[in-house]
């Protein structure tokens, strides 16, 4: 379910402020903090958050609000956004440090981390520039999964992978650019990709 920008950001703030003081904000003090002097407009954004399964609240309680997957999945995630990956031409390798709160529903098993998607190559698997991939760091990955893949040690890529034989074929989602095959050697899967956050 996507939500709009400002809903993703009361999202973030929402989860941020029960980590930091282990009960929820109250919709005057999500007013405060976005600049929204109508507590009304404050209460249609947590609905429609409600609405799409992000947020719950609990029955005639204040202070609430919580991440729908609190309980089973632990809520909010804070994880490394580790740079930006190429859903187009293969770019040089990037990392840098941020951090990107993820409902815990998209994280992976192991390590888990968040990668920015520059170009549309992705874009028939509805990946778009600016989206951001949350990916779980594997080394091994599965024919038709979408990975983040590292050639020749230093261009990082996102596409479908298919291994046959001693051949790897990198496959993009757009008719607009052609697959990308490599010998297996010269390809290193840093990551699959897990789930899918866009902002607007």
């Amino acid at each position: 379910m996507v939500l709009t920008r400002r809903q993703r950001e009361i999202y973030d703030y929402v989860c941020s402020f029960i980590r930091s003081h282990g009960y929820s904000p109250s919709l005057e003090e999500i007013g405060v903090h976005f600049g929204l002097t109508s507590v009304a407009t404050v209460h249609k954004h947590v609905q429609h958050l409600i609405e799409k399964g992000f947020l719950r609240r609990g029955w005639n309680q204040s202070r609430s609000l919580e991440p729908a997957e609190a309980e089973q999945e632990g809520g909010c995630l804070s994880l490394p956004l580790l740079g930006r990956v190429a859903a187009g031409w293969p770019l040089e390798a990037v990392e840098m440090a941020d951090r990107v709160d993820v409902p815990a529903a998209l994280v992976g098993r192991g390590e888990t981390f968040v990668l920015r998607v520059q170009g549309d190559s992705m874009l028939d698997e509805q990946i778009r520039d600016g989206d951001f991939v949350v990916v779980e760091r594997v080394s091994e990955a599965r024919n038709g999964e979408t990975v983040v893949a590292l050639l020749r040690g230093e261009e990082a890529t996102l596409k479908k992978f298919y291994r046959r034989g001693d051949t790897v074929h990198l496959m993009p989602a757009n008719s607009a650019y052609a697959p990308i095959e490599v010998p297996a050697s010269d390809v290193e899967i840093r990551g699959v990709v897990r789930g899918l956050l866009r902002r607007y």
